[in-house]
């Protein structure tokens, strides 16, 4: 059974990470884990950095198709949208090939969608190509950088997931500049084509994604230095049955290897000896077989049986803000370019884009909260909440501001305050444990995935209605206000409950 917050010791008046204990690995808080945040924060470059600077590709695709805004919007959303909500989908491929795989996978596929999305015709097209082909490309390599971080740290997990989604800011202030050269000097398409090419790094950044090892070592033939282990992640190693643990002793390829050596000197052996091949590798199959079949019950398990993450009820709330949260973030990176346009702000934004003042900000913001969070006597809960209610005060004070000075502090605020995307992992470690975090974040992503799915979109048609943006920041602030609100109320309701229920007892005794 999942755990709720009481037992594990996530409790809004102690600390929680004076309560954990820590793995003893060698890697864990050093050594390869800090790779893992430089493939994190590279992932977050490549993928969230180029999402938030959408907005200048979706100024060229109103002047080349010449739709609706509203409809035009739905590009970009549903990239965002489908990278976040895939992301149970994608828990089920890390459960079964790792995370390794799976981000490497995607790095291809999100490397497909930008190519093919170049030499798209109109806007249903780039629905296809880009949002749900490059969006899934995305899923797939944006869940395994953030689970990886978390596996690899437990003392500063919090200024580890700081530093590495900072990518985010790196990325949306480099790709909105070079978006904008390549769309000036060779075209959307050709700009898009291009950073297809440049989206293959993924596949580096999932190369580097080594599993924590069992901390064993096997020895090499011919006196050669001892071999390291294939690393598979503790969790595994812990869980999986007997025969499968001493297969994974072996190092991958093994038995492809061995196979092709005794098919050559099978060559005028006896027949038995030609079966010992075909028998290898249906062992492998049948192994395969049950990889899956583990994988797959884990997921499941966690999703829908007894074990469910949903029979947390604190997780459930987190899951209910997360539905209202991201479109507030996200809807100023998609609009803004437009809103500045109208306010007759072109030339002033020019010179030192607002979405570059947030990316900047939003960099500085991940790190100190990250830094600040890890602190012995600061509550990350405490920090969590604070950065959230800054956020829905800046998101109701934009549509008031009609200066670029006045704008820039705004979205520097949006910026700093948003920095509590870094502790939206760690937040959920606690609710649900780390074994359980790939499943946990999958779903917290999802529903920030449908957030940012709808939210842009929305925007565009309350201007198409109003000719204003006004309306559309202050109903989704409003919302966004009830989500926090819900996570504030559900703590009470349960110390109601833990205090009914000690009355009764007593009563009963």
């Amino acid at each position: 059974m999942y755990a709720s917050h009481e037992d594990i010791g996530y409790d809004l008046e102690d600390d929680p990470k004076a309560k954990k204990t820590l793995k003893p690995h060698p890697d864990i808080d050093g050594g390869w884990a800090w790779m893992m945040v430089l493939s994190s924060f590279f992932v977050h470059i490549l993928i969230m950095g180029s999402q938030m600077a959408l907005g200048v590709l979706n100024v060229e695709w109103l002047e080349e198709f010449h739709q609706s805004r509203g409809l035009t919007a739905w590009v970009s959303s549903l990239s965002m949208g489908i990278t976040l909500i895939v992301g149970p989908f994608i828990g089920l491929f890390i459960n079964t090939c790792g995370c390794r795989q799976t981000a490497i996978v995607g790095g291809l596929v999100n490397s497909l969608g930008w190519v093919l999305s170049a030499y798209a015709a109109n806007v249903q097209t780039l629905f296809v190509t880009f949002g749900v082909a490059a969006g899934l490309g995305s899923g797939m390599a944006y869940l395994p950088a953030v689970v990886m971080v978390g596996r690899y740290f437990q003392k500063r997990r919090a200024l580890a997931q700081g530093l590495s989604t900072t990518g985010t800011g790196f990325g949306t202030f480099l790709m909105t500049v070079l978006l904008k050269y390549l769309c000036a000097e060779y075209g959307w398409r050709n700009a898009m084509f291009i950073q297809g090419a440049v989206s293959l790094n993924l596949c580096v950044c999932g190369a580097l994604m080594r599993p924590l090892s069992s901390g064993k070592v096997e020895n090499c033939p011919r006196g050669e230095e001892p071999c390291a282990l294939p690393a598979y992640s503790t969790e595994s190693v812990k869980s999986a049955p007997l025969g499968i643990t001493e297969e994974q002793d072996r190092p991958p390829g093994t038995e492809e290897t061995v196979c092709d050596l005794q098919a050559q000197e099978c060559q005028g052996q006896t027949r038995p000896r030609k079966n010992v091949c075909a028998f290898r590798v249906l062992k492998t199959v049948s192994q395969l077989t049950v990889r899956v079949q583990k994988g797959f019950g884990d997921w499941y398990s966690g999703y829908f049986g007894t074990a469910s993450l949903f029979t947390n009820r604190m997780f459930v709330a987190f899951v209910f803000w997360a539905l209202f949260a991201y479109s507030s973030f996200v809807i100023p990176f998609i609009h803004l370019p437009e809103i500045v346009s109208l306010y007759n702000l072109s030339e002033q934004n020019d010179v030192f884009p607002l979405t570059s003042i947030i990316a900047i900000v939003h960099i500085f913001g991940k790190v100190i909260l990250g830094a600040v969070a890890d602190l012995p006597c600061i509550s990350v809960w405490n920090v969590f909440l604070i950065a959230n209610f800054t956020l829905v005060f800046s998101i109701f004070l934009l549509p008031l501001m009609h200066t670029y000075v006045s704008l820039a502090v705004i979205c520097a605020l949006i910026g700093f305050s948003s920095g509590y995307f870094s502790l939206m992992p760690v937040v959920t470690e606690d609710l649900v444990g780390t074994e359980h975090l790939a499943n946990a974040y999958g779903i917290i992503i999802c529903a920030n995935g449908i957030s940012a799915l709808l939210g842009p979109p929305f925007a565009g048609w309350i201007f198409d209605i109003t000719q204003k943006y006004d309306f559309s920041f202050y109903i989704c602030g409003l919302l966004y206000m009830v989500g926090i609100l819900f996570l504030l109320i559900q703590p009470c309701v349960q110390k109601i409950e833990q205090s009914r229920r000690k009355y009764t007892d007593s009563a009963h005794v």
